[in-house]
């Protein structure tokens, strides 16, 4: 019989897990700022902070302070109390967004989901299917427009509205009245919004498809195009919020504002919690017993993520994402150019994507194993992007030192495609 004292290994998980995700060999088993040990003891630079989750990096002494704090208070109230640290931190993002109420999640994907169903709650209270009978609660109003290879979360729900067939595949009949069209294309959006649909949702950068941050006057188009239809304009800023860009969220770089927010990653620093943030006039569809979460709001995930808020949004943060935005950018236009790997280096703030150039299309797996083979993590945006999103407060020789090992894989990658073309 095994016990939680047997040892480990990666083949532990092949064993026991469910074989839905293909980790890599390196298990991490202690981190502190942006480096990274793992059960051999080997140090890593970490410039993928758990896909743009671990905002302040490994064991922040305030947020672990905050966390054992708290811990020593109480974990968990059900939801039919309120708690102090849930209070605070709505408040705290009610201060510094456009928000008048807040809704606390888990995850991104669950922010998602209360949001999309709130879209259509909210439909079927202001254009009820039939007026003088409202009481039904139907309305013709109850389609959404979302953009091809989006990502919004693993729920049925929420990941029929991301747009990528491939994590649709096998898990029918989907839900229906959800339409997508290409990203940064408002001429395509235009000929698919109409008074039927209630919520357009996109992300102000596009993450798992891509980097790809959206043109300015695209999403100025969309908020008024949301407006002519009547529909509610959802911004997901899941990977892009929580001071990735600069700014708390990225809504705020472009000048124009959401009727929903969602967030979460980077706004635990890797405990998991979510929010919706939305106005009072579409919070009030949200009636007592509309919607819940069991974990949602729990006193130790809000304890973190006002730690983590109090870091995030510090002028001595957003500086440091600017700088070394700038730093990172330039070392990996370099590597580019001396390896001619990149055809593109794109991104805001500490959300960057480097797109293979066309020889190594469709290899950015290969690419993050070789640079973990020079003890660097990095991430991949599709097959065809390198993806970095590490610590807001990463500094400038954690960059330097992660760009020179990630250099070293970059070389090993495009002399092992050299060598296989020749062959």
């Amino acid at each position: 019989m095994t016990t939680t004292h047997t040892p480990v290994t990666r083949a532990t998980f092949d064993q026991f897990m469910a074989p839905n995700y293909a980790p890599g060999a390196m298990i991490p088993v202690r981190g502190l700022g942006s480096r990274v040990w793992d059960q051999s003891g080997r140090e890593l630079v970490d410039l993928a902070g758990g896909i743009a989750v671990s905002s302040v990096g490994h064991c922040h002494p305030k947020v672990v302070g905050a966390l054992v704090e708290q811990a020593n208070k109480i974990w968990h109230v059900a939801n039919v109390l309120t708690n102090e640290p849930a209070l605070k931190l709505a408040r705290a993002l009610v201060d510094a967004t456009f928000a008048d109420r807040i809704f606390l999640a888990n995850s991104g994907g669950e922010a998602n989901e209360a949001a999309f169903k709130l879209a259509r709650r909210y439909a079927t209270d202001h254009f009820p299917k039939d007026p003088k009978n409202i009481d039904k609660h139907e309305s013709d109003k109850n389609e959404i427009v979302a953009c091809t290879n989006s990502f919004h979360g693993r729920t049925l729900f929420t990941v029929t509205v991301g747009g990528q067939p491939k994590y649709t595949q096998g898990f029918g009949p989907l839900p229906a009245g959800i339409h997508h069209v290409p990203y940064n294309d408002l001429d395509a959006m235009k000929k698919v919004v109409n008074d039927k649909t209630c919520a357009i949702v996109v992300e102000p950068i596009q993450g798992e498809g891509g980097v790809t941050p959206a043109k300015p006057e695209y999403l100025q188009g969309l908020r008024a195009l949301a407006d002519q239809h009547g529909a509610l304009l959802i911004f997901d800023e899941v990977q892009s919020g929580a001071g990735r860009t600069g700014e708390l969220y990225a809504y705020m770089n472009y000048g124009v504002t959401p009727d929903i927010l969602t967030t979460a990653k980077g706004i635990g620093g890797g405990f998991p919690i979510g929010a919706m943030l939305t106005t009072e006039k579409v919070a009030k569809s949200l009636v007592v017993g509309s919607h819940g979460s069991t974990y949602g709001g729990n006193p130790l995930g809000c304890a973190v993520a006002l730690a983590v808020f109090d870091l995030i949004t510090a002028e001595s943060t957003r500086a440091n994402v600017k700088a070394r935005s700038a730093q990172l950018k330039e070392g990996l236009k370099k590597i580019g150019d001396r390896h001619q790997v990149f055809a593109d280096v794109r991104g805001d703030g500490l959300l960057i994507g480097a797109e293979l150039a066309q020889p190594f299309a469709g290899k950015a797996k290969d690419l993050i194993n070789a640079a973990e083979k020079e003890s660097v993590m990095v991430l991949m945006a599709g097959p065809d992007v390198m993806r970095f999103a590490p610590s807001l407060l990463i500094t400038e020789a954690d960059v330097a030192e992660g760009l020179s090992r990630f250099e070293r894989g970059v070389a090993a990658f495009v002399a092992a495609n050299t060598q296989a073309k020749a062959a």
